[in-house]
């Protein structure tokens, strides 16, 4: 009798340890042991030019919802998940500020980060407008499993017509075409965007084919609906 309770006890350890097993494996591949969401890029770091917006956007909806606030310390970011927080350094004169990544951009072929005006103050950037910086990843405050996918904007219109002729010329070739409407300060604008991608060593180089294939210049853009 005592051998066959110590087989019985024996069992159920093995079954409670093969079980936190199970769970341990399926909360790794759910979120990082740091409680980041799966994949997201912490430490990430970037170098290249940083721009700013100010009085003009000053009022309007950021992509993510929110107000835009150029007093406060935030920026838009054309991949980097919503709620991040990125340390940006300037390269000239070794100032920092942290920022919080709420509106995509920027637009512009070249540039990695569009600050706000308090952001780019601090920089002391906004008399020459553009700084050479260095952005790293540090924090992250989003919602989990927002990240989204990656698309290519393939070029921007004024034109619905414009857009939708784009858009057809890319179907044959490429799959999930979508033509989307923002209103900017600037007026209304069609994007054409391609592709839903996971990395962005994919997207990037489906933007070099693009651009080879119709002169334009694409740019990789994270789908944040």
């Amino acid at each position: 009798m005592l051998k066959q309770v110590s087989l019985l006890l024996l069992s159920l350890l093995l079954l409670v340890w093969e079980l936190d097993g199970c769970a341990g494996r399926r909360a790794e591949r759910g979120a990082s042991p740091t409680g980041y969401p799966a994949g997201y890029p912490v430490g990430h770091v970037e170098r290249g030019v940083a721009s700013w917006y100010g009085p003009g956007f000053h009022g309007n909806k950021t992509a993510n919802g929110e107000q835009y606030d150029m007093h406060q310390l935030t920026a838009a970011h054309r991949t980097l998940p919503m709620g991040s927080l990125a340390e940006v350094r300037s390269l000239s004169n070794g100032r920092k500020v942290t920022v919080r990544i709420n509106d995509r951009g920027p637009f512009a072929k070249g540039r990695i980060i569009d600050l706000s005006l308090a952001a780019a103050q601090a920089l002391a950037m906004t008399g020459n407008g553009t700084d050479q910086v260095e952005l790293r990843v540090v924090a992250y405050q989003g919602r989990p499993g927002a990240l989204g996918y990656l698309r290519v904007q393939v070029a921007s219109f004024a034109e619905q017509a414009n857009a939708q002729a784009l858009a057809r010329r890319l179907k044959p070739q490429y799959p999930d075409v979508r033509v989307i409407m923002v209103d900017l300060s600037a007026g209304r604008r069609y994007r054409v965007l391609v592709g839903q991608f996971t990395s962005e060593r994919q997207a990037e180089a489906v933007a070099d084919r693009l651009e080879t294939q119709f002169q334009v210049e694409p740019l990789v853009m994270r789908d944040d609906t």
